[in-house]
């Protein structure tokens, strides 16, 4: 997936300062967990951050709305 096709749908309301926070969220985010970051595309905050683990495998409504994708860093295999 391309990011920029779901930026340039966005219009006027892409907001490139709430897009650095929610990717840098995610970015502190993996660190932490096993499960891929992803940051969507929100009416209300503009992006957000959400951890793949909260959801389980992500609803189709969601999947339509991910920019970006960060993988978890956190793994048991030494």
């Amino acid at each position: 997936m391309y990011a920029s096709l779901n930026i340039a749908a966005a219009g006027c309301q892409a907001d490139q300062a709430a897009f650095v926070a929610a990717l840098d969220q995610a970015h502190a985010r993996s660190y932490h967990s096993y499960y891929t970051q992803y940051v969507l595309t929100d009416n209300e905050a503009g992006y957000i951050a959400v951890d793949e683990g909260d959801y389980g495998a992500l609803p189709k409504a969601m999947l339509d709305r991910v920019i970006d994708t960060v993988p978890g860093r956190l793994s048991d295999e030494f």
